[in-house]
């Protein structure tokens, strides 16, 4: 096993050694804006953010892509990548990352000139997982820095700390919100405005965590971390389930039911060779 400290001089060593500009996909989670805290410092050739503003991007994640630019003094391209235009991505089928990140890179790749490349935040333990998105990039020459170092999320969070982003350091993983919505079903702004919306209330009861809203065949099913002390009784289950029943009600939907975390529960896929 190749020591972190080891990992993280070659990561630098082959950010350096890019050529000309890199632009990085900056998605406002731990991955990418480690990744660009450490192109920015140790990179001379310009080193470009670039963020897309979408409906399916957390509110929270645009600001603090913007906060970050200005507190490091990056430069930040920020731009649509008409994702929603697309209804191959809209449709929400099995691979619907691909389209999302194929409407992305293209929408960068539009932006370019001259001699540059694109990089992502994607890690090693992103490659065990079944991930359209990884063949969109490939499909494009997307450049993944920390593969290619042999970096894992344990080793992104000890850099994002010696890089000195602190409490971003322990933040959550958060996929965009299209994936809270099951697989086949329509992907609509307000079904998306919905589940931030749930999330954010739950997120100042209860902390952060993995707290998941997602829309499925049934109605809404909300997820909490296993350990949560809503799970523990009666009592601590209660107002979590009141506020969800009326926020539902609201918003004319159905509470299907409240249970622990699981990841990527909302996506079903039937094909193992798809």
């Amino acid at each position: 096993m190749i020591p972190e400290t080891d990992k993280r001089v070659l990561l630098e060593k082959i950010l350096v050694q890019r050529r000309g500009d890199l632009y990085i996909a900056l998605s406002g989670g731990i991955d990418s804006i480690t990744l660009m805290r450490v192109a920015a410092e140790v990179r001379s050739a310009p080193t470009i953010a670039v963020h897309a503003v979408s409906a399916a991007v957390p509110a929270e994640a645009t600001a603090r892509c913007r906060d970050l630019t200005a507190q490091y003094n990056w430069q930040l391209l920020q731009i649509d990548a008409g994702e929603f235009n697309d209804n191959q991505y809209v449709s929400n089928p099995v691979n619907r990352c691909y389209y999302c990140k194929s409407n992305l890179f293209d929408s960068i790749t539009a932006e370019l000139h001259g001699d540059c490349s694109i990089a992502t935040g994607t890690n090693t333990d992103d490659l065990g997982d079944y991930r359209p998105g990884l063949k969109a990039a490939g499909d494009r020459d997307v450049w993944q820095p920390y593969v290619e170092a042999g970096i894992d999320k344990q080793t992104i969070r000890s850099l994002a700390s010696r890089f000195g982003l602190g409490e971003l350091s322990r933040l959550p993983a958060q996929p965009c919100l299209s994936s809270r919505i099951e697989t086949g079903i329509r992907i609509n702004i307000d079904d998306l405005g919905f589940v931030h919306g749930i999330e954010r209330r739950l997120a100042e009861l209860l902390g952060p965590g993995d707290i998941r809203c997602r829309i499925v065949s049934d109605g809404v099913v909300v997820q909490l971390p296993a350990d949560s002390v809503v799970f523990s009784s009666v009592a601590q289950r209660q107002p979590v389930e009141e506020l969800v029943t009326k926020l539902c009600e609201e918003s004319a939907r159905n509470l299907a039911g409240i249970e622990p975390y699981k990841k990527g529960s909302a996506f079903l896929r039937t094909d193992k060779k798809l």
